[in-house]
């Protein structure tokens, strides 16, 4: 089948995008590699998939999946050139737009052109619901790992992330001890892993090695979950300014029952066509 598809980015975090309401396909996990390969196919962190929803209440189901062919349950900067596609692929003529995800349903709204707002939902900090092995909830916990401890805040934004404060993001050691942490096992169904610098009660720098791709330019839902964390550390007021390699995100978070506001820019790269 020869299938179309739609580069876009969200502050360098790249994705392809796949329209399976007006075209009719399955992906199976060797497709979304495929697509995926920077070498042989188009290249990219996540493949985003739009489909009909499940819930008539709701505008369109959002499926992602990792480079590696694993479907998971959030994308935040995924989730803001979802709403770009739709809209300019006139699948919807709507500014807000109500979205389906494994994690729950999301809000999207088009700020303007290129600039999306996500209301991402509110955060979980049980570890049961993260998933997360600990004893009881904390405001962060001991990890072991290659012989030494780190302190982590663990969280979900309807995907497992666990947030380092370090001194410096130039030197992190996010190629090291990333992957370490991203198969922890007091992770089971592994975890992305964010290394905070933070700079001002406004503003954090910071670095995330996403589970099943790597380090990638941007983690909409990492800042969203460093932000938090940070916030709820006391280092860090309710509206954050997160600089990641790729650019620059705005979170904002009032606190404990209430759901984190992302807003970021998107961008198309190009389209076409792949035999699949």
């Amino acid at each position: 089948m020869l299938l179309k598809f739609t580069k876009m980015h969200g502050a360098g975090n790249d994705f392809v995008v796949v329209d399976l309401i007006s075209q009719h396909y399955k992906l199976r996990p060797r497709d979304v590699r495929l697509l995926a390969d920077r070498h042989f196919g188009v290249g990219c962190d996540q493949v985003l998939v739009v489909e009909a929803p499940s819930n008539p209440q709701v505008d369109f189901g959002y499926r992602i999946y990792n480079a590696d062919g694993n479907e998971v349950e959030q994308c935040g900067n995924g989730a803001r050139c979802f709403a770009r596609f739709v809209l300019e692929k006139k699948l919807t003529n709507k500014r807000v737009i109500s979205v389906e995800t494994a994690a729950g349903v999301i809000e999207l709204r088009m700020r303007n052109r290129q600039d999306v707002e996500v209301n991402m939902g509110v955060p979980e900090f049980e570890p049961d619901a993260i998933p997360f092995r600990a004893a009881a909830r904390a405001c962060s916990y001991p990890l072991r790992t290659d012989g030494k401890t780190v302190e982590v805040g663990v969280l979900s934004m309807g995907n497992p992330h666990a947030v380092l404060r370090v001194e410096s993001t130039a030197d992190a050691p996010v190629a090291e001890l990333g992957p370490l942490l991203e198969a922890h096992p007091d992770f089971p169904r592994r975890v992305n892993v964010g290394f905070m610098q933070v700079v001002s009660e406004h503003a954090i720098r910071l670095r995330v090695f996403e589970r099943g791709v790597g380090e990638t330019l941007a983690c909409g839902t990492g800042a969203c979950a460093a932000a938090v964390y940070g916030i709820t550390r006391g280092w860090l007021r309710d509206v954050v300014t997160v600089e990641l390699p790729g650019g620059k995100l705005s979170i904002s978070w009032a606190g404990q029952g209430q759901p984190v506001i992302m807003t970021g820019p998107t961008a198309v790269v190009f389209e076409g066509s792949i035999r699949i």
